[in-house]
């Protein structure tokens, strides 16, 4: 896949899985108040994908999401290939991500100069 191809993919996969999200009855991903899927790295080959959960309320409830939504990676495949009409669904890997944190005291630190 060119890399045009493998960033297209990825944000298709970033719409569906944001949008499955609130349908998932995990209480891990349900109990979050706002999660948010901040990109998806699809390889080259397109056999996986990396993706990249946020949340709101810290890091700590991003890495719980992190776990509901590894248990909920066969529904989250099955979806992700029947919207794109693949043959093979990439592998899915969920990463926990800080960068809205990150982001949120950087913000306060140049608001206090």
């Amino acid at each position: 896949m060119a890399g045009v191809k493998s960033y297209r993919m990825g944000e298709d996969i970033r719409r569906i899985i944001s949008a499955k999200l609130t349908e998932l009855k995990d209480p891990r991903i349900s109990g979050a108040t706002m999660l948010t899927v901040m990109r998806c790295e699809v390889s080259s080959d397109g056999s996986y994908c990396k993706v990249y959960i946020s949340s709101f309320d810290g890091h700590k409830q991003a890495i719980e999401a992190v776990k509901g939504l590894e248990s909920a990676k066969g529904i989250l495949k099955r979806e992700i290939s029947n919207v794109l009409r693949l043959k093979k669904c990439p592998e899915l890997k969920f990463i926990a991500d800080n960068s809205t944190e990150h982001s949120v005291r950087i913000n306060e630190l140049l608001k206090k100069d």
